[in-house]
């Protein structure tokens, strides 16, 4: 599997007492695919930086291309840390992954959504239709819109755009009549293209993509790593950092992290129990 790494180059004047690692102490940080690898980086190269100024922790951007294959990297355990919430797949349980943090802003949920001035005017209007999802891999963006579709009787042909974007996209050019998404991603993404669009259905909501540790790296490195994510909006610069990776993509305040465990997101595991949905992958 092939994979971008995008590297960090941080200058750090200063560190404080409290950092735990040693200078060359570096750490895969894997994203899920949503965004393009270029809107990703600008997104989180900053927020890492942030973290080995006050740790000495070096985080490393790892992306894969697709969803799919970030799933695949998550579930052998490539990544040291991860934001994703696909770790809660029961395929994904061998690896381990313990969640860390949460992001303080807006819960997410599943939609399925078509544009302002498509004909289509409910789910059964897409009976026997193609309608676009990310990939197998998605969570909101298809596990949860295909269970319902399932649960309404309702068939459709998948068509798959590789991530949240890429199939927001394809809505966009009119290759699709209605998409499954993420309903942050899809709002964020209308508001920096400008696209007007409709949602057909939105399912609950669910806390949005966790941060998780693999179980190899130090409890003190995730400790550090954990604290400083979680102080950042309440410390002047870490602030600035995180309203400027924030307009990157349009995200909406509040920013920042907080502390976090499985406890959180048993919504996701309670969902994956009982999904109608076999072909998550």
């Amino acid at each position: 599997m092939k994979t971008f790494l995008i590297f960090l180059c941080v200058l750090t004047a200063y560190l404080p007492a409290t950092a735990l690692a040693k200078a060359d102490a570096n750490y895969s940080f894997g994203v899920l695919s949503q965004r393009s690898a270029v809107l990703t980086a600008q997104y989180w190269n900053p927020i890492l930086g942030y973290v080995q100024s006050k740790t000495g922790v070096t985080l490393f951007l790892k992306l894969a291309r697709t969803a799919p294959d970030s799933n695949t990297a998550t579930e052998r355990g490539e990544y040291d840390f991860v934001y994703s919430n696909t770790i809660f797949q029961p395929k994904m349980a061998q690896a381990n992954y313990q969640v860390i943090l949460r992001p303080r802003d807006e819960a997410i949920a599943g939609q399925i959504v078509t544009l302002a001035d498509s004909p289509i005017q409910s789910l059964q209007d897409l009976a026997g239709k193609e309608v676009g999802f990310p990939s197998f891999a998605a969570f909101v963006g298809y596990a949860v819109p295909m269970d319902q579709l399932l649960r309404e009787n309702i068939s459709v042909t998948p068509v798959f755009g590789g991530n949240q974007e890429g199939i927001i996209g394809q809505l966009k050019a009119g290759r699709v009549i209605a998409a499954g998404v993420n309903s942050q991603v899809m709002k964020a993404f209308a508001a920096r293209e400008n696209l007007p669009y409709r949602v057909l259905w939105e399912s609950q909501l669910f806390l949005n993509i966790p941060i998780a540790a693999h179980p190899r790296v130090p409890l003190t490195v995730v400790d550090a790593v954990k604290a400083a994510l979680d102080g950042m909006d309440n410390d002047a610069e870490g602030a600035n950092i995180l309203a400027a990776s924030a307009a990157v993509i349009k995200q909406k305040p509040p920013f920042g992290f907080r502390a976090s465990s499985l406890a959180d997101y048993q919504s996701y595991i309670d969902f994956y129990q009982h999904t109608l949905v076999k072909d998550i992958r």
